[in-house]
């Protein structure tokens, strides 16, 4: 498991130490620890001597960036991972960001680590049941196991928003938690949506009592690609959900005007709703839902 950590035993003997130091760091983000240095051949005191001079630049105790001092997001979640020791793991909020599921915002690193470890800059959890996979080259808590840390830490927009983009299977779900946090979340739905509006208005939608819709399901409309973000394709009915990221600029009004042309060529009914609608004035957007055909989940059940 911990092979990852030193990369030297693939380098030949042949090349210099500084070599050897620059191929390590190429696999590694540009961050090396103290023990890969040493791995190299660097004695303590070089290791000092090349951090004086600017070849080293320390990021941790014991975690340097090679050459220059600004190392990519995932040298910085390396870096802190290689400071808490050979079986620490990046977890929690940035594991989440590591799969993708998150955005990352900043802050403090998390590493899950046994043992306890105080490092100011990186937010430690200790844990003796540590979990690992290797992905893009970084130690980190597989997917399940970073949405049942995350409901912990965070709050449970945050947690929805990780685990919907996750799209885990329905195998997996069965094996997250159905209490607290997450369990709420996937006993109400686990969809894949795409964003924080999305998950508002799918909670509202279901928790009315309207039938689960399709959600991000890719159709073909005169003969263009879209992806509707809520349908029903029973009742000919499309909720599209309007955020200022995404739908604010000419280009992309004109692209949701042209889209929406097309779903109403081919029968289609489409519903626009703001996160802001949806929020300040659920019962009118509900009510605008009903009178645009959404099924209800009891008219279905019955039938």
């Amino acid at each position: 498991m911990l092979e990852h950590w030193s990369l030297s035993n693939r380098i030949g003997s042949k090349l210099t130490t500084d070599a050897r130091i620059a191929q390590i760091a190429a696999g590694q983000w540009g961050v090396v620890s103290t023990a890969d240095l040493l791995a190299c051949g660097l004695t303590h005191r070089e290791i000092h001597v090349r951090v004086k001079r600017g070849g080293l630049h320390r990021l941790h105790q014991g975690v340097y960036a090679v050459g220059y001092p600004n190392v990519c997001l995932e040298g910085w979640w390396l870096a802190a991972v290689k400071a808490c020791g050979d079986r620490a793991v990046l977890s929690h909020f940035s594991a989440a960001c590591l799969w993708g599921l998150l955005r990352w915002d900043g802050r403090r690193v998390d590493v899950t680590a046994p043992g306890k470890h105080v490092r100011e800059t990186i937010r430690t959890h200790r844990s003796d049941a540590i979990e690992v996979v290797i992905h893009r080259g970084i130690p980190v808590t597989p997917r399940l196991r970073t949405i049942v840390d995350l409901a912990r830490t965070e709050d449970e927009p945050t947690v929805k928003r990780a685990l919907r983009q996750a799209r885990f299977s329905e195998r997996e779900l069965a094996l997250l938690p159905r209490t607290g946090k997450v369990g709420a979340i996937v006993n109400l739905s686990a969809a894949p949506t795409a964003s924080h509006p999305e998950d508002h208005v799918l909670d509202l939608i279901l928790l009315a009592g309207f039938e689960h819709p399709e959600v991000n399901r890719t159709q073909i409309t005169a003969g263009k690609r879209t992806i509707p973000d809520l349908r029903w394709p029973a009742q000919r009915l499309i909720v599209e959900v309007d955020s200022r990221e995404w739908h604010s600029d000419p280009l992309a009004q004109r692209d949701d005007a042209e889209r929406q042309a097309g779903l109403e060529a081919e029968g289609w009914r489409v519903l626009r709703v703001t996160l802001a609608q949806a929020k300040q004035n659920p019962q009118v957007t509900l009510a605008r839902l009903r009178a645009a055909g959404a099924p209800s989940s009891v008219a279905r059940s019955a039938a």
